[in-house]
Parts: structure tokens; C-alpha cells; sequence
């Protein structure tokens, strides 16, 4: 436990600049809401994900660009709660309602709606709060880990397993699959596990991740809606490390999200993803993730519940 002071982010702890025709897709199309009316707003698609469900993150991240737009510039996002109430469909846009709930001196709260067919598909509670101050400050350590400059990225962990030659033919689909899909997003894993080590996995992952492309210094209400939709990627699969070697997942989906954003932060630099689930029960996971800066400071803390329909796995080697 340290004390702590919430400083921007240091200028040295990521990429550096790059022209603005490199600006993150995620800025550009995936959190670009268009207009329709006062609080209203449609959001577009940029990634779906092998479940041909809407990805939970373009949901929470969409949702607080549209909640942030009617807040003045003096405020920003401390925290949101969120429910996933029904399946998004990805054929469709979705329609962003805002509802300016308090409107108070030092907090706002926002709540917004997301509707496909004329139903409600998620509901969201943000509260926003004016910079203030305080002389009670701590926070806990950041892990020990490599730099992600020492890490393999996502595409060359999955070439390093796809070069295997006794890899499973099942598991080389699914890994061509992956590589195939675009995310806004780059990951670059702490600890990868090899194929002879996933029987005895604990329910905890940590990586490095960062928007693909750059965003800038900018507005700090662009990166939190980054963040928003960073955080969902791979957190509820968590839960499972333990288990994928006995079940095969039938269902799998978000229930509820939530995020506390504590210190100023690019969303756009390195940060690390440090994952946990300290209950899994009931067809139901819990799981606990916090994102560091590079330079100690923790940026943002998020939760969430999600619902897990496994299988038993027909027994047979990895290999």
C-alpha cells in the first residue's frame, strides 16, 4: 500500500505521437456516435465477435460517450454500473437514450439506455464529479511484470502455436479463426501458457493493452470510453482458465459491469490488465480486474458477473 497522487500520465510510458492519419479506429468509427436528436445518439458496429452477439465492451464504451456528451467539459466519469438486459443484434444499430437523472455541484449522474427493435438491450448509470482534491490518498502495488516491449503480441503467440506441428487440428481452427478477426486493440500477454500447461491454470491472467492506433493527450472522457471498451475483452473468460480443460463453454455472456476510474490516463499507451475470479458457481462467474499505468499508478478498477453454460469435453490430448 502507497500513497498515491493522481499526476497524468508520464509522456514517456507509451508510443510517442504519430500523424494524425494513424488515429485509433476506435476514436474514429467504433465511439464516433451520430446525433439524432438532444440525448439521442446511434452507434454503429466495427467488431463482432465468433458469437455473432454484439461485443459487450462497444456497448459500455458507446454508452458512456453518450452519457459524457451532455456533461459539461469541467466534470469527468468516476464510475458507471451497467446491466446487459437482452442479446445485441448485430445486423442493426443501436440507439443510445440519455436520461440527465442530477445535475448537482460537485457529482452528475447520467442514465442511459441502449435500444435495438424497440427494446431496451442494456441500462447504465454513470456519475461523473468536478476535480477535487484530498489529502487522503493510497493505493495498492502494481505487479512485478516483463514490459510488454519483452512480450510476444497476440498475432505472434498464436503463430508460435499454429507452428506446432502436433496441435490439434480443432484447436488450429480456432486459432486461425482468432487471427483472422480485426480488434481495435492490442494485446500482449504476461505469462502465455503453453500447450503441455493448461490442465493446472489458475482463475487469474495478466497482459498489456492498448488501442490500436493513437488517440493524443485530447479530452480524458475519450480514453475512459476507450477504457470502458478495453475492459470486457477476454475479462469474463477469466473464470474459465481452470476449467477448459474438463468443459467445453456452451454459453457465455456479460450480465452486469461495473468501472471506477481513479487516476488520469491514454488509453492509447501500455497499460497493464491485471484479471482475477475469486467465485465461480451457479452457472454464474465473478470477476475483479485492475488496469496500471506503466508507471505504478492505478488508472481504473472494474467487476463484473457474467452467466457460463459449459459442457463436459470429450477427453482427448491437447496434441
Amino acid at each position: 500500500m502507497r500513497r498515491t497522487s493522481p499526476q497524468a500520465p508520464e509522456d514517456g510510458q507509451g508510443r510517442g505521437d504519430p500523424p494524425g492519419d494513424l488515429r485509433s479506429v476506435l476514436v474514429t468509427s467504433v465511439l464516433n456516435l451520430e446525433p439524432l436528436d438532444e440525448d439521442l445518439f446511434r452507434g454503429r458496429h466495427y467488431w463482432i465477435p465468433t458469437s455473432q452477439r454484439l461485443f459487450g465492451g462497444q456497448i459500455v464504451g458507446q454508452a458512456l460517450v453518450a452519457a459524457a456528451k451532455s456533461v459539461s467539459e469541467d466534470v469527468h466519469v468516476h464510475s458507471l454500473h451497467c446491466y446487459f438486459v437482452r442479446a445485441g443484434d448485430p445486423k442493426v444499430p443501436v440507439l443510445y437514450q440519455v436520461e440527465r437523472t442530477r445535475t448537482g455541484t460537485s457529482f452528475s449522474v447520467r442514465s442511459v439506455k441502449a435500444v435495438q427493435h424497440g427494446k431496451p438491450i442494456f441500462i447504465c448509470q454513470a456519475s461523473f464529479q468536478q476535480a477535487q482534491p484530498s489529502p487522503v490518498q493510497h493505493q495498492c502495488s502494481m505487479p512485478t511484470v516483463p514490459p510488454p516491449e519483452e512480450l510476444l503480441d497476440h498475432e505472434a503467440l498464436i503463430a508460435q502455436y499454429l507452428r506446432d506441428p502436433n496441435l490439434h487440428e480443432k484447436y488450429r481452427v480456432g486459432l486461425n479463426r482468432i487471427a483472422a478477426q480485426e480488434v481495435p486493440i492490442e494485446i500482449k500477454m504476461v505469462n502465455p501458457p503453453t500447450l503441455n500447461n493448461l490442465q493446472n491454470r489458475e482463475p487469474n491472467q495478466m497482459f498489456w493493452v492498448r488501442a490500436r492506433g493513437h488517440i493524443g493527450e485530447g479530452d480524458i472522457k475519450i480514453h475512459c470510453c476507450v477504457a470502458a471498451y478495453i475492459s470486457d475483452y477476454a475479462f469474463l473468460g477469466t473464470a474459465l482458465l481452470p476449467h477448459h480443460y474438463q468443459h467445453k463453454v456452451r454459453f457465455m455472456a456479460s450480465l452486469d459491469h461495473s468501472m471506477w476510474f481513479h487516476a488520469p490516463f491514454r488509453a492509447d499507451h501500455w497499460m497493464l490488465y491485471e484479471c482475477k475470479s475469486p467465485w465461480a458457481g451457479g452457472s454464474r462467474a465473478l470477476v475483479h480486474g485492475q488496469l496500471w499505468r506503466r508507471d505504478g499508478v492505478l488508472a481504473v478498477s472494474c467487476s463484473q458477473e457474467g452467466v457460463i453454460r459449459v459442457k463436459p469435453r470429450v477427453s482427448e490430448s491437447k496434441l
